[in-house]
C-alpha cells in the first residue's frame, strides 16, 4: 500500500531529493569512479498538495489535515476552531523532548509551575487542560499528582484544538485538546542516531529504525529507543528519561489494516515540589537561579508501560470503520518537601510520600464515510467510546507540616489505601452538510454516561445522558479565505453536595468563536484570525445554611467567563522560510458568585498571563549556502501577579512583570547522512520566574532557566 493510500500523503520533496541521492551513488559506486558527484536539485514547488496528515518527512510547520475537533478529516482551514499543529519539523528544529517543549512553543497555551517546578499543569483560554489525547483516546492528566510528561522521539505530531472539545473528550474542562499522534513505521527502511549534549551535563542518545518485514511490504515495524541523563542550573538537580517504543502495521488485505504497539517510559527526578520562599514582607527574596530549596533525599520515579492498537477497515461506498484501544499502567512513588511558615515566623519544611497506581483504558470505534441527500455529497460520522480511570493512592505517615527545616528523610510507614475508579460511556455523531458550493455547515452531538465510585469511602455521583453539542458554520469567501461561526460545549462533574446531600449537576463551559481564515501556497500556509468566548457556569460555591446534611452545602452559582482574541499563522513562507507563531489574548474573570460578590468582575486567575505571543522560523538557504539552515523563537508574556495576604492583615501585590525569552538555532547537512544542530536558549540570559508564590506560608518562586546550549548530530542511512 502506498503513503498516499495510508496516510493521505504524495510522494515529498524531501523523499525525492532522498531517491535522487541514493540512486546516484549507487549509480557511481557501480561506475567504480572515484569522480565527486553533484546533485543538481530544481526549485520544489510549495504546495498543500504535498501535504497529509502525517508530517514526517513534509519539512513543514504545517499539515493537510487534522481530525482532532470532530473526527472528520478537515484542514484546517475547513475547521471552525482555533487549532494548530506542531509538526515533527518543529520539534526537531526547537530541539523539543517532552510535551512540556509543546505547550510553550503552542499559541494560547501557558506552561503552569505554580504547583512546583515539577508539578507542570497546562492552561489555555484561562482553564486547566485535564485531558491528554493518544491517537484521539483521551487519557486524564493531573500533573498536580501523577500526570507524566510524554516523551516526543515516539510521535509524529501534536495537534491542538483550544476551546471546549467535550465532542471528542466528553468531560472536562472548556479550555484545549492535545492530541498526540504517535508515529508509525516506513515503507522503506530507515535508521536514524541521534547524540545530543547540552548545557549542565545534559546528554540524549536516540534511536529510531524503521523497515518493511516482508518482501512485499504489507508488514512494517519500527522501534524508537531514546535516553536523556541531565543535570540542571539548579544545584545538586538532576533528571533521567527513558524510553522504548515499538510499533507494527499490517495490511491484512487491500481494505484492512492492523497496527499493534507497546512503549515504555521511565522518568525520575529529585527536584518537583518545592519552589523558593518569599520574604515576610511578601516581596521576591531575589537568591541565585541555582539555588535549590529541596533535600538531597526527595524523588520523583515514574513508569509507564502502554499497549495500543488500531485497526482500520475500508468498507463499500467510500465508508471506513476505525476502532482505536489504548491502555496504560502507571507506576510512581513521590516523596518530597517544600518550605514552609505554617506556624508563623518559623521556618520549616512539609514532608510527604505518596505512591501511586493509575491505569486508564480507552476504547474508540467509528464509521464515516459520504451520504447523498437534496443533490449534495455530505459527510457523516457515528461513533462509540468508553474510558476508565483506575487510580489507587498508597498513603504514608508522616504528612508532617513542620518538620524540622534541616532534618534528613523522614521514617515513611504505609498507613493506608484510596482507590477512585472512574468510568465514562459515549455516543457520539457528526456530520458536514454541503449547503451550498462555498457554505458547509458541521453538527455534532455526544451523550455521555459518567460514573464515579470511591472504593474506600463515601462521594460516589452520577451523571447519565449529558449531551454535548457542537455547531460550525463555514463560509468560503473564494479560494483562500473563509469565515466561521462556531459553538461547542463540554461538561465537568463535582463531587460537592446541594442541601439535599446530592451531587450538584455538571459544570457546563461553552465555548463561541468567530473567525477568518486563510489558505495558501495550496494549503502550505494557514492563517487564522478568532474572537472567542467560553462560559463555564455551575460551578459549586459553599453556602452556609441551617441543618446541612453533610459537612458543607453548596450551590451551582459560580460562572467564569473568558474572551479574547486568537491569531495564528503556520506553514511555508516561501520554499525555504517556515513560520509558526501567534498572539492570544484572554481575559478570564468571574461574572457571578453569590457567595462572594467581591470576587464578580475580577481576574479569575491572577498568575496566568493575560497575553501570549510566541513565533518560530526557520529558513534554508540556497545556492553555496544551501547546506545551512537558520532560524530562531521569541516567545513573550505579559505580567502575572498575586495578593499576598501578610501577618499584619494586608496585601502585598507580588509581580512578575512581562517579559521576553529568544532562542537561536543553526543547522548544517554536511551530506545526505549527517546534520548537525546548534540550539541556544534564552541567548540574553534574560532573568525571570516561570511562577511566583501565592502565599509567605509555602514557596512558589520558580527561576526560568539562564542561557544555555545543545549541540545534536543525527545520523540517517
Amino acid at each position: 500500500m502506498s503513503v498516499q493510500q495510508r496516510g493521505g500523503n504524495v510522494f515529498s520533496p524531501s523523499l525525492m531529493a532522498m531517491a535522487i541521492c541514493l540512486a546516484t551513488s549507487q549509480a557511481a559506486s557501480a561506475a567504480e569512479t572515484e569522480a565527486p558527484t553533484t546533485i543538481e536539485l530544481g526549485a520544489t514547488q510549495v504546495s498543500g498538495q504535498q501535504l497529509g496528515e502525517i508530517t514526517e518527512g513534509s519539512e513543514s510547520y504545517t499539515t493537510g489535515s487534522m481530525k482532532t475537533a470532530t473526527k472528520l478529516p478537515l484542514t484546517l482551514r475547513e475547521t471552525p476552531q482555533a487549532v494548530t499543529v506542531i509538526t515533527r519539523q518543529r520539534m526537531d528544529d526547537q530541539a523539543m523532548t517532552s510535551i512540556n517543549d509543546v505547550v510553550n512553543a503552542t499559541p494560547g497555551l501557558f506552561l503552569n509551575y505554580s504547583s512546583g517546578p515539577g508539578r507542570q499543569g497546562y492552561t489555555a483560554r484561562g482553564f486547566d487542560i485535564d485531558n491528554i489525547m493518544y491517537d484521539g483516546i483521551p487519557s486524564g492528566y493531573n500533573g498536580v499528582s501523577v500526570g507524566a510528561q510524554p516523551n516526543l522521539a515516539m510521535f509524529d505530531r501534536v495537534e491542538v484544538v483550544r476551546g471546549a472539545t467535550g465532542l471528542v473528550t466528553g468531560a472536562g474542562n472548556p479550555s484545549a485538546a492535545i492530541n498526540m499522534i504517535r508515529k508509525r513505521p516506513l515503507d522503506e527502511q530507515k535508521i536514524t542516531l541521534t547524540g545530543a549534549a547540552g548545557s549542565w551535563d545534559d546528554y540524549r542518545g536516540e534511536l529510531d529504525a524503521s523497515s518493511p518485514l516482508n518482501d512485499s511490504g504489507t508488514w512494517r515495524g519500527r522501534v524508537v529507543t531514546s535516553y536523556r541523563d541531565a543535570n540542571s542550573f539548579i544545584d545538586k538537580a538532576e533528571q533521567d528519561h527513558g524510553l522504548f517504543y515499538a510499533v507494527t502495521e499490517a495490511d491484512l488485505s487491500e481494505d484492512t489494516s492492523l497496527t499493534l504497539g507497546y512503549s515504555n517510559q521511565k522518568d525520575k527526578t529529585n527536584y518537583f515540589w518545592g519552589a523558593s520562599m518569599v520574604g515576610l514582607d511578601g516581596h521576591h527574596l531575589d537568591l541565585s537561579r541555582s539555588y535549590n530549596p529541596g533535600t538531597d533525599w526527595e524523588n520523583k520515579d515514574q513508569e509507564i508501560n502502554t499497549v495500543f492498537a488500531e485497526l482500520r477497515q475500508r468498507l463499500a461506498n467510500d465508508w471506513n470503520l476505525q476502532v482505536n484501544a489504548n491502555y496504560s499502567e502507571q507506576d510512581a512513588l513521590f516523596s518530597g518537601s517544600y518550605q514552609s511558615r505554617w506556624t508563623p515566623n518559623t521556618l520549616a519544611r512539609t514532608v510527604y510520600q505518596a505512591s501511586y497506581d493509575e491505569n486508564q483504558a480507552g476504547v474508540d470505534a467509528f464509521v464515516s464515510g459520504p451520504f447523498q441527500a437534496l443533490g449534495r455529497t455530505h459527510e457523516l460520522v457515528v461513533g462509540a467510546s468508553k474510558r476508565i480511570y483506575d487510580m489507587t493512592t498508597h498513603n504514608y505517615s508522616p504528612y508532617d507540616m513542620n518538620w524540622p527545616i534541616n532534618a534528613g528523610k523522614p521514617n515513611f510507614t504505609r498507613t493506608n489505601n484510596q482507590r477512585e475508579v472512574t468510568t465514562q460511556d459515549g455516543f457520539y455523531m457528526t456530520t458536514r452538510l454541503s449547503l451550498a458550493d462555498p457554505l458547509k455547515l458541521i453538527l455534532g452531538g455526544r451523550l455521555d454516561w459518567y460514573d464515579y465510585d470511591n472504593r474506600d469511602g463515601d462521594g460516589d455521583y452520577k451523571v447519565t445522558r449529558n449531551l454535548t453539542r457542537y455547531a460550525g458554520l463555514i463560509y468560503d469567501l473564494d479560494d483562500q479565505y473563509s469565515v466561521y461561526v462556531s459553538y461547542s460545549d463540554i461538561f465537568t462533574p463535582q463531587k460537592e453536595k446541594s442541601t439535599n446531600a446530592t451531587p450538584l449537576k455538571p459544570i457546563v463551559g461553552k465555548n463561541y468563536e468567530v473567525g477568518i481564515k486563510g489558505e495558501y501556497l495550496g494549503g502550505a500556509l494557514n492563517a487564522s484570525l478568532a474572537l472567542f468566548r467560553v462560559d463555564q457556569e455551575n460551578r459549586a460555591v459553599q453556602i452556609v445554611v441551617p441543618n446541612c446534611p453533610q459537612a458543607s452545602c453548596y450551590e451551582a452559582s459560580g460562572e467564569i467567563r473568558s474572551q479574547g482574541i486568537d491569531f495564528e499563522l503556520q506553514g511555508a513562507l516561501t520554499e525555504n522560510w517556515q513560520l509558526g507563531g501567534g498572539y492570544t489574548y484572554a481575559r478570564t474573570h468571574t461574572i457571578k458568585d453569590d457567595a462572594n460578590p467581591q470576587k464578580v468582575n475580577k481576574q479569575f486567575d491572577t498568575d496566568t498571563p493575560e497575553h501570549l505571543f510566541k513565533v518560530t522560523t526557520r529558513y534554508n538557504f540556497q545556492g553555496p549556502l544551501e547546506k545551512l539552515r537558520v532560524g530562531g523563537n521569541v516567545s513573550w508574556q505579559s505580567r502575572m501577579y498575586n495578593d499576598i495576604k501578610l501577618a499584619d492583615g494586608s496585601n502585598y501585590r507580588l509581580k512578575q512583570g512581562g517579559y521576553a525569552v529568544t532562542d537561536l538555532m543553526a543547522g548544517y547537512r554536511v551530506n545526505q547522512h549527517l546534520d548537525l544542530q546548534l540550539n541556544a536558549n534564552n541567548i540574553f540570559d534574560r532573568r525571570y520566574y516561570l511562577s511566583i508564590s501565592e502565599s509567605v506560608d509555602y514557596g512558589g518562586d520558580t527561576y526560568g532557566a539562564p542561557r544555555n546550549m545543545m549541540v545534536t548530530a543525527k545520523y540517517s542511512f
